[in-house]
């Protein structure tokens, strides 16, 4: 289907690198004209603090701290586990741009914009502060464009190594992978990565050998954040074999990215009962790990999103 076997082949054809400006970045906003970048920034900054609101209303705080463990190592996985994907990014951008530490203070504003608002809206957020910063860089558009279609792209290709490997597992188990909702979803992670693939040199910008590290640092945060969501499962119920947390957490990526499953939560929580058969501590596991990571993007928002529209912080 391919003319090369493997992505990290097509990335490395040298052609690309002569064809990377072929979609050149906004040049850089005139300083009369960089005022609508401010609100914009704030405007986003606002519509996260409204989420982060509403968001509250769903979280039983009492009925979450009753279910966290004492447990270190688990806390311990547990950060990183959770800033991983920011600290991933912000690898990617320091290499891409210098980017300064404090730029992990606007990759968390990032993250947590596109997880309780709305997919992507961190990344205008995101350009947002690097278009306020032309020292650092000139033109972000294409570099944070890149970035973005790489983190789905890998992660399409993740899924779909993954479809082929568990379908024999979990196809016949009335979870909604069979029939058109698993070929449905195959198609359309397929095609999509086709697409990007075909028209690679018309898509990126970014040189080829950035590309690459891109992809690599993207496969390494799948893979570690699937490793310690599996961690964080066997500290909290060590009984269970580690073995067992390692294909269930490999299998919530898979149902997580599926385009056409419905219930893609009920699916997982079914497949972890039928795998390991404890119904209530897998339900009361689930359930605490959803809500703290919920609380953390609430807390942490609402403390990043306050500090910058009352401006009792520097703007970073």
């Amino acid at each position: 289907m391919y003319r090369r076997s493997s992505m990290a082949a097509e990335l490395a054809d040298p052609s690309i690198t002569a064809t990377a400006a072929v979609l050149p970045d906004p040049p850089p906003l005139p300083t009369s004209a960089s005022g609508w970048i401010h609100w914009l920034g704030l405007a986003i900054s606002g519509a996260v603090l409204v989420a982060i609101l509403d968001q509250l209303r769903s979280l039983d705080f009492a009925r979450i701290a009753a279910l966290l463990p004492a447990s270190a190592a688990f806390w311990a996985a547990y950060w990183v586990y959770y800033l991983f994907p920011i600290a991933s990014e912000w690898l990617i951008f320091r290499r891409l741009w210098r980017i300064p530490p404090s730029g992990f203070i606007a990759l968390t504003r990032k993250f947590i914009g596109n997880e309780v608002l709305l997919g992507y809206i961190g990344e205008v957020y995101f350009y947002a502060w690097a278009r306020k910063r032309s020292r650092m860089t000139g033109a972000p558009f294409g570099a944070i464009k890149d970035v973005a279609i790489l983190s789905a792209l890998v992660g399409n290709v993740v899924t779909l190594a993954m479809m082929a490997a568990a379908y024999p597992v979990v196809g016949g188990l009335r979870l909604g992978l069979g029939g058109s909702a698993f070929y449905l979803s195959a198609f359309a992670l397929a095609a999509t990565s086709l697409a990007a693939l075909l028209l690679r040199r018309r898509v990126f910008s970014l040189p080829a050998d950035e590309l690459r590290f891109v992809v690599i640092v993207h496969l390494a945060r799948i893979l570690a954040t699937t490793g310690l969501a599996a961690l964080m499962w066997y500290l909290v119920l060590p009984h269970v074999p580690l073995g067992w947390w390692l294909l269930l957490a490999a299998l919530r990526l898979l149902l997580s990215r599926l385009p056409f499953l419905p219930n893609k939560d009920l699916a997982f929580v079914a497949l972890a009962m039928f795998a390991i058969g404890q119904d209530n501590q897998i339900t009361a596991l689930l359930t605490m790990v959803a809500s703290l990571i919920l609380a953390t993007h609430v807390l942490l928002g609402l403390l990043l999103a306050s500090a910058e529209l009352s401006g009792l912080k520097e703007r970073i």
